[in-house]
């Protein structure tokens, strides 16, 4: 009823600006919000969208999309044909946008160990599942690459952490600098009975561990448990007896060619924790992530769709690490490479290109076209409300 009578013609522009007010909140309300879902990560597949998304980012494809849906839903011919022009131009100026500027590539190694018991829990299974890592990193020959990433959950609890357990650093910093790489390596680091770290190690060419990065989301119900004297009745939430305790800000690394950020799993679902590692000055990008629990579904692709627009928003190539898949890399703004298979154990080989200096409209803007959607959808809605002449309705209740 609020919205009755306004003319057809403005209803697409209402409908995107109402559109983009529900996506803003959700990505961040209630429990710091769920991006997927996003009607733009529908279109990780085109090129054009791929392009456009370094001005608009995945939001402003959501919102261009529910535009043009909004048109040809009003069934009238004039509105539909203008959103269909306007899906025609948007993808149009897609296709049209200049490649990436090019640089020096760099030969990187992702290690996929999987697990002792992929998709399942099992004894130690986080000491097995270090030393299924360890034992690919060493097929990697001496000089073969310049980085190497395990994923999350690669280490971890007591035993298999790489700064709780040093003999376990050790062994990892021995690997670095027999191949003379930089090493990413995931894991989780627990700090007492209450709480833990979920961070990714970064291991210097000489075997030293030069620093970390520690989430800054962690997945509500999964990795902690909202207001937690509120649910402690639900026999379920005992799988989760401690809470995440989130990292800071964003990290970037100084690997001395170029410089690396890195987000974790669940932060890759979300635009603005990629977009804060590029806005500090990040040249290329890793998602670690773990996707045990995903088993053997279409979630593991689905989640490549959605950091594979990480990478097309803000230009940088990406590198996508599971610990029992899919892992891939990412290059020129979206291209997906070859993919792992899952529950499997790999190293995959490729080339990534460093973009220094690269600063995408859509990471120094970030969600501009969601603003602009609110801000005419508030001027169509307040313009094409129908007028009543002023003594009209006195007449009509005399009448």
């Amino acid at each position: 009823r609020w919205l009755a009578g306004i003319r057809s013609s403005a209803w697409p522009v209402v409908a995107a600006g109402l559109w983009a007010v529900t996506e803003l909140l959700r990505y961040r309300f209630p429990v710091g919000g769920f991006e997927w879902g996003a009607w733009g990560y529908a279109l990780s597949d085109l090129e054009a969208a791929r392009a456009l998304a370094r001005w608009v980012g995945t939001s402003g494809l959501t919102v261009l999309t529910m535009a043009s849906a909004a048109g040809l839903a009003t069934l009238r011919l004039r509105t539909a044909m203008l959103a269909m022009a306007l899906s025609a131009v948007v993808l149009g100026v897609g296709w049209l946008m200049p490649g990436l500027p090019g640089g020096s590539a760099v030969p990187v190694a992702i290690v996929q160990g999987s697990t002792p018991c992929p998709f399942i829990h099992c004894d130690n299974e986080r000491y097995g599942t270090y030393l299924q890592h360890l034992e690919l990193t060493r097929t990697i020959p001496e000089g073969a690459v310049d980085l190497v990433v395990w994923s999350e959950g690669s280490t971890g609890s007591f035993n298999a952490d790489p700064i709780s357990a040093p003999e376990v650093g050790e062994a990892i910093g021995a690997e670095a600098a027999r191949i003379g790489a930089w090493m990413v390596v995931g894991g989780d680091r627990t700090i007492s009975e209450t709480h833990w770290y979920n961070a990714n190690v970064v291991f210097a060419p000489d075997g030293r561990i030069v620093g970390e990065y520690r989430k800054q989301h962690p997945v509500p119900f999964g990795e902690y448990i909202p207001a937690r004297p509120f649910f402690e009745w639900i026999p379920a939430l005992d799988q989760v007896p401690r809470d995440m305790i989130p990292g800071s800000g964003a990290v970037v690394f100084d690997l001395g060619d170029f410089d690396l950020g890195t987000v974790i799993s669940f932060e890759g679902g979300f635009a603005r924790y990629a977009r804060d590692a590029a806005n500090e000055g990040a040249d290329l990008l890793v998602v670690a992530t773990n996707e045990g629990s995903y088993g053997f579904t279409p979630a593991a692709d689905q989640f490549i769709g959605m950091t594979r627009m990480r990478s097309a928003e803000t230009g940088l190539d990406l590198i996508h690490a599971a610990v029992t898949g899919k892992s891939v890399i990412v290059t020129d703004g979206g291209v997906l490479g070859e993919k792992t298979g899952l529950g499997t154990q790999e190293v995959l080989f490729g080339e990534v290109t460093p973009r220094p200096g690269l600063t995408t409209p859509y990471v120094r803007f970030g969600e501009w076209v969601s603003l602009v959607a609110i801000l005419g959808g508030i001027v169509a809605w307040t313009r094409s409300r129908p007028r009543v002449p002023r003594g009209r309705e006195v007449s009509e209740v005399a009448v």
